[in-house]
């Protein structure tokens, strides 16, 4: 900018005739660059509230259930991680799923009655079903042949998931506590990993690079994060791969995308907030959401703490994970006495613009 003025103070200098020109040109630019930041960005700053706490315990990753009644939580305590079933209204705990470590990158609804989750148990790969209530027998659902991570089952019953290109065995990344409490699931390994589509038939055609697969509510499409040298960018495409589109471009990581029940909007993670303030080398993760169009893009949540893994529900909440600070007054409404430090979840109110769409 400083360039820019001197050189302009130059020109004024040499063409005094042109001076009002110049002025009027640096003017409209000046406009031009507050009016594409202003429709690129907002924030909306609203309170958040914590929904689960419980003393030496850490809650990540919400999944609300379809009908926004339940929400299945990966909650850790003493090194022994479950998978639970919460109430969406208060985050109590209804019944525990599975405590498989192949399930804490892999868990989901399949309705709302059935939660989906990958497991050995079999001796084999396979992605397995169980009531949501934990009633009745564990069935397996899939069989897969290879290294597979966070799937997401279509409405024709086949798998799109996420292959590892590293071929290192699953077993030193995804088993014990380090699976349990993993922020940063986008990089599960080294080398690239790639978006699969598993028929039932067992054919497997590639989609493209990426990780962080969600499908749109209505089966239709999926979002996903696609690593670009040292950031990390949202594309959107139908689950056959086509019709491939960027949704983000900046020098930040977007990742963990979820979409709003009425596929308008999706939610993200992203140091973003971080990058444009030029923090440094200091890592701050907020929640985003943007458009499926790629417009409005807005920053829901201001903290230094790592927020991330967002679910939005239909109740015009959004619910997230976070290693916030978790205040004395906040202790005593849940009766915790016990430590608090570590992840867990909260929600904030969605933007009166969301709210009216869903």
């Amino acid at each position: 900018m400083k360039r820019l003025l001197s050189l302009i103070a130059l020109l004024l200098l040499a063409t005094p005739v042109s001076a009002a020109d110049l002025l009027d040109w640096l003017e409209e630019v000046s406009q031009a660059e507050s009016a594409t930041a202003s429709t690129q960005e907002r924030v909306v700053t609203q309170k958040v509230n914590l929904l689960t706490l419980e003393g030496g315990e850490a809650e990540m990753y919400p999944r609300i259930s379809p009908d926004g009644k339940y929400l299945l939580v990966q909650s850790g305590k003493r090194n022994k991680s479950v998978i639970t079933r919460r109430m969406l209204e208060n985050g109590d705990v209804l019944n525990v799923i599975t405590d498989d470590a192949l399930a804490f990158d892999s868990f989901a609804w399949h309705g709302n009655e059935q939660v989906v989750f990958l497991s050995e148990r079999g001796g084999n790969l396979g992605l397995w079903s169980i009531a949501s209530d934990s009633q009745g027998a564990v069935r397996r659902t899939h069989r897969l042949i290879g290294d597979f991570i966070q799937p997401i089952v279509l409405n024709d019953d086949s798998i799109i998931a996420v292959q590892p290109a590293a071929k290192k065995r699953r077993h030193s990344s995804y088993r014990g506590k380090s699976a349990a409490f993993n922020f940063s699931n986008w990089k599960p390994s080294k080398g690239e990993t790639r978006l699969l589509h598993i028929q039932d038939t067992g054919a497997i055609n590639g989609l493209a690079a990426g990780i962080n697969p969600s499908l749109s509510p209505d089966g239709k499409r999926i979002v996903f994060s696609m690593q670009a040298g040292e950031s990390w960018h949202l594309f959107m495409m139908n689950t056959d791969g086509s019709e491939l589109v960027q949704l983000t471009n900046d020098h930040s990581i977007d990742v963990q995308p979820t979409w709003s029940p009425d596929g308008q909007w999706i939610a993200f993670t992203s140091n973003r907030g971080d990058i444009r303030a030029n923090h440094g080398n200091k890592m701050n993760w907020d929640i985003w959401m943007i458009h499926h169009d790629g417009r409005n893009l807005t920053r829901l949540t201001r903290d230094e703490a790592r927020d991330g893994g967002a679910a939005i529900a239909a109740n015009g909440r959004l619910y997230f994970h976070s290693d916030r600070k978790v205040q004395k007054q906040e202790r005593e409404q849940h009766g915790v006495k016990g430590s608090t430090s570590g992840f867990h979840i909260w929600s904030v109110a969605l933007p009166v613009d969301v709210i009216g769409e869903l």
